[in-house]
């Protein structure tokens, strides 16, 4: 997905993995969801305390729980994810070339994120580890060469703060997008900077295909990458913590990896297919483990190749005829959302509804049947950079992609979006995102709430005031931010803010004295604090003549 070029996958669809079929699968199901429980996470610090005369909401869900009753308009959630894949990869979306000042790379940038908060969005997911590189100062790997075109040279200060803290001035979440096995676009390691991982540890490599990998069979490798996380982590004011979908490499030229020694080592009996999934599975539980004991609200997640197993291979699978993840690249997210070791999934559906392969009104459902019940987040990954391709009829129609939409709003376990990529927000083809913003999109959403990750909502906004069409109030502890709801006529009764038919803004805590929004004509304003995870607090009321 991440490479500039067309799903590689994509060109496999016509393909039908061979393998075993299994009578219940190879993951068979539990007799209840297994619940995971994340390290930690009931413990966050800092507690929000209560204002004078005011009653804090206690729990993750307070003010989701007092409208849970009312009815709501479908057209309209609350809460749904809307984000955006910035991949940095090849430059695909930032910067668009190499080379660029500090102040341009700034410039386009905030224009990507602009772009993002005026169509609504809120949130991005940031590519800061393309190949063992960093986009951020590091000392476990080099500066990444998409910043200045050499590998391994400062380019003279250290985006991510800023780049997380425009995010952030947008209302967006900034999750922090890492490939977890890729070591090298080139297959020879004199090439790299000195002191890049792959050339101290020589052992931890494979050379496949033109190509330097990480072996996901080594111990060594799996901290190495866990470390890398755990570094972003703790040093950076992230939201998230994201894996895309390469693991072992896809299929290319049919030369197989070379992991005969660590097999060998490691393999303890097992088959070597199953050694290599459990490898990725290992890794995956490591990293969630890492990332909540660092800090518990952070949420981590990955996004797959889009099919896991066909029916021909399993019976469980999906009625689609393409690349299976499980048995081509070992990657086993049906693993993941049962045990519990992601908060959400992004299964990449880049493909356009009636495609006989992959068909988006296939893996829509089947999608929604893995996660239901699991407290696994579902959020579906379009490929926005496929809108207005020759190759495909579907995807010459202005539609399509607000199609997709409507498909996922009939299934509950369907939680939102994340369209790749960026750049696509600059360019619009065939006008796609118009019709998703004004179909779909035509409020903000809150994000949605994972349950395990806990939070607070914090005090109601307190002394609300008008004043020359301004609305302002007394910050609340802890607050990230503040929802802004409007009833224009009538009573703004209990349900007023159960759905988005109301909501105004989604607006960022400013750090003054007072927080302000501008009003938009009369009615009565309802002002909600949000957490960082936007756990919502009770209500404040002040009506405008």
């Amino acid at each position: 997905m991440r490479t500039g070029r067309p799903l590689l996958a994509a060109t496999a669809l016509a393909v039908v993995t061979t393998g075993a079929a299994y009578t219940f699968g190879p993951d068979a199901p539990p007799a209840k969801p297994a619940k995971h429980t994340k390290v930690s996470k009931t413990t966050k610090a800092a507690e929000p305390a209560a204002q004078a005369g005011t009653e804090p909401a206690s729990g993750a869900l307070a003010a989701d729980n007092a409208t849970a009753a009312c009815p709501t308009d479908a057209k309209y959630p609350k809460r749904e994810m809307r984000g955006v894949w910035i991949a940095t990869v090849e430059n695909i979306d930032w910067p668009s070339r190499t080379g660029l000042s500090p102040a341009r790379q700034r410039a386009e940038y905030t224009r990507l994120l602009d772009e993002a908060a005026k169509r609504r969005f809120n949130a991005v997911f940031f590519q800061v580890r393309p190949a063992s590189d960093a986009l951020y100062k590091s000392s476990l790997e080099p500066w990444s060469k998409y910043l200045t075109g050499t590998a391994g040279k400062d380019p003279g200060w250290d985006p991510l703060p800023f780049l997380i803290s425009e995010a952030h001035r947008r209302g967006l979440e900034f999750h922090a997008w890492f490939n977890p096995y890729r070591a090298a676009f080139e297959g020879g390691t004199e090439r790299l900077p000195a002191g890049h991982p792959a050339r101290e540890h020589p052992e931890w490599i494979v050379r496949h295909e033109g190509k330097i990998y990480y072996n996901p069979g080594l111990p060594a490798v799996r901290d190495h990458v866990t470390a890398v996380v755990k570094d972003v982590a703790q040093r950076y004011d992230v939201d998230g913590i994201h894996f895309d979908d390469y693991f072992y490499p896809y299929p290319g030229a049919g030369t197989p990896f070379n992991d005969d020694a660590a097999f060998r080592k490691y393999g303890k009996g097992a088959k070597r297919a199953d050694w290599r999934r459990d490898n990725v599975n290992t890794l995956i539980s490591q990293v969630d483990t890492a990332v909540h004991q660092v800090k518990p609200y952070l949420k981590f997640g990955v996004s797959p190749f889009g099919i896991w197993r066909n029916k021909a291979q399993d019976p469980t699978g999906s009625a689609t005829g393409g690349m299976s993840a499980y048995d081509s690249i070992y990657a086993d997210a049906r693993h993941w959302i049962r045990k519990g070791t992601v908060d959400y999934v992004i299964p990449q559906l880049y493909w356009p509804r009636g495609f006989k392969a992959a068909d988006y009104d296939v893996l829509v459902p089947w999608w929604a049947a893995q996660v239901k019940g699991t407290g696994v987040d579902l959020y579906i990954g379009q490929g926005l950079y496929r809108v207005g391709a020759t190759d495909s009829p579907a995807w010459a129609k202005a539609g399509e992609l607000a199609s997709h939409l409507a498909v996922n709003r009939k299934y509950k376990e369907v939680r939102g979006d994340v369209y790749f990529s960026a750049k696509q927000l600059l360019t619009n083809p065939l006008g796609a995102l118009d019709r998703v913003v004004a179909r779909y999109y035509a409020r903000p959403a809150l994000l949605p709430l994972i349950k395990d990750l806990g939070g607070r909502a914090p005090a109601t906004p307190a002394d609300l005031k008008a004043q020359d069409g301004t609305i302002s109030w007394n910050p609340s502890p802890d607050a990230r931010s503040y929802a802004v709801y409007r009833v224009a006529s009538g009573e703004a009764g209990a349900c007023a803010t159960a759905d988005a038919r109301n909501l105004l803004a989604v607006v960022p805590a400013s750090g003054q004295a007072r927080q302000s929004f501008t009003a938009r004509g009369s009615g009565t304003y309802l002002v909600t604090a949000l957490d960082r995870l936007q756990n919502e607090s009770p209500t404040a009321k002040i009506v405008l003549p």
